[in-house]
């Protein structure tokens, strides 16, 4: 993947390492950042859904092999790149929307997702039947370890995680460490919606499981930047559309990506 003159430059966050796992305080420390960066806005739609509806996604930060990062699912023919889903009517709120998605999909237990907080406004999915609302959550990993405060938190098992898909849904799993957002060589300069700037990052060569049916958009969609994970403006495999903006914003809040813009 080709770098590009960075429309926001990438900085030091003070809330998290990028080669360093995840551990209690640091989640605290997120949590902190996330609320601190909260705007009276963030759960008011800047546009209507047609039809009412709305989604709620989770952005699953976990640590694996001692890397943090965040887990991404593919999906072979919607493309979409974070568990989540329609709001049910039997849903008690957006955040347990994105729990049980979370579940069906991924098969993580509920009881195992820390919730640290929530980033928006919500956007129109590219359809505009659905506003999506993004929570932030940590994935603890099925175990009995116990951790002082300062000690790195147990890591997921991908292997494990890739035998409860559920199928039909879902086609792989990937861990997109938070060194790769902050890598030039992996991020494209994109725009989102065709007028806010972001960056796309690039993932071809961290998902060991290729999907069971072709991970590319169709023809002249990469030009509509309206993917969540598929071919990019020069045929790689890339994290962008709704998805990469999430996790655009999500990096804003935590202060690794910084600019004088008020996005």
């Amino acid at each position: 993947m080709r770098a590009n003159v960075a429309p926001h430059s990438i900085g030091i966050s003070p809330y998290f390492h990028l080669n360093r796992p995840l551990t209690r305080n640091s989640l605290q420390s997120i949590r902190h950042g996330l609320r601190l960066a909260q705007r009276a806005d963030d759960q008011t739609p800047t546009e209507t859904a047609h039809g009412g509806g709305e989604a709620a996604v989770l952005i699953p930060l976990a640590n694996v092999q001692g890397v943090p990062g965040i887990l991404l699912e593919v999906r072979g023919k919607t493309l979409r790149t974070f568990p989540g889903g329609r709001v049910d009517d039997t849903d008690a709120s957006r955040m347990i929307t994105a729990l049980r998605e979370t579940h069906e999909e991924l098969g993580i237990e509920p009881r195992n997702i820390e919730i640290l907080g929530h980033i928006g406004p919500p956007e129109l999915n590219l359809r505009g039947n659905m506003l999506v609302y993004p929570f932030v959550g940590f994935v603890h990993a099925d175990s009995s370890t116990a951790v002082t405060d300062d000690e790195p938190l147990p890591s997921c098992d991908l292997a494990d995680l890739r035998k409860n898909l559920s199928q039909p849904e879902v086609d792989a799993v990937f861990h997109l460490p938070f060194s790769a957002l902050a890598s030039p060589a992996r991020l494209r300069s994109s725009m989102f919606r065709g007028h806010r700037p972001y960056w796309a990052v690039g993932a071809a060569d961290l998902v060991s499981e290729r999907p069971s049916e072709p991970v590319l958009a169709p023809k002249g969609a990469a030009l509509e930047d309206d993917s969540e994970i598929g071919a990019g403006k020069y045929g790689s495999l890339e994290v962008w559309g709704l998805t990469g903006w999430y996790l655009f914003l999500l990096m804003k809040r935590l202060q690794l990506y910084n600019s004088q813009s008020n996005v």
